[in-house]
């Protein structure tokens, strides 16, 4: 088996391959796909996808990666939406104190509909030509990494998408928080990507 650094270098080399990009390499099946690693590994991750992105953003780059942290649109949504003179995002933190996780998800579920997070990166895309996603352990359980792909599907057709994933995923189910330490989380099924 190799080491995370290894599959983070290769990460590097099939990204730089035309065929990356390429959509008929790929039988017709969407260009998606999921890096899953050790939960306890998550800040070499985070680590490895600011330089990555940092590393890609000059001018004429033929990698033009844009990176998305679904805890951070989570927040986003939350703090860009009004309720009287505070941001839902501060009736959020309230109500989580007082009346625990479970109602403060149910009370924002109608806020935090895929869409919301559809939106952000269709309208942050532009020029790019490569989507990450990460923060999916942070997110979890307000919003759930197959509930973003199921969606993002329907608006990213061309372009290609890597979820890094902190747990397991083997083509067919995601198992959040899966690792050497805990048997993890069934997370669902997903059978649209695949695995990096």
């Amino acid at each position: 088996m190799n080491s995370l650094a290894e599959r983070l270098d290769k990460i590097k080399v099939i990204v730089n391959e035309d065929s990356f990009y390429n959509q008929q390499s790929l039988g017709g099946e969407l260009n998606f796909h999921i890096f899953d690693y050790e939960p306890k590994d998550e800040l070499i991750i985070r680590k490895f996808i600011k330089t990555f992105v940092e590393n890609n953003s000059y001018a004429n780059s033929k990698i033009r990666p844009v990176a998305f942290d679904l805890f951070e649109m989570i927040l986003d949504i939350l703090n860009s939406r009004k309720a009287g003179s505070n941001t839902i995002l501060d009736l959020s933190i309230q109500k989580e104190e007082k009346e625990g996780v479970d109602k403060l998800i149910k009370a924002i579920s109608g806020i935090l509909k895929p869409e919301s997070f559809i939106k952000i990166i269709q309208e942050q895309i532009q020029d790019k030509n490569l989507v990450i996603l990460y923060g999916v352990g942070k997110a979890y359980p307000i919003i759930r990494s197959h509930t973003v792909l199921n969606n993002l599907h329907a608006v990213l057709d061309n372009i290609p998408v890597i979820m890094f994933y902190p747990g397991q995923y083997d083509q067919k189910e995601l198992n959040l928080f899966c690792g050497s330490t805990f048997e993890g989380l069934k997370d669902d099924n997903y059978y649209r990507a695949f695995r990096l």
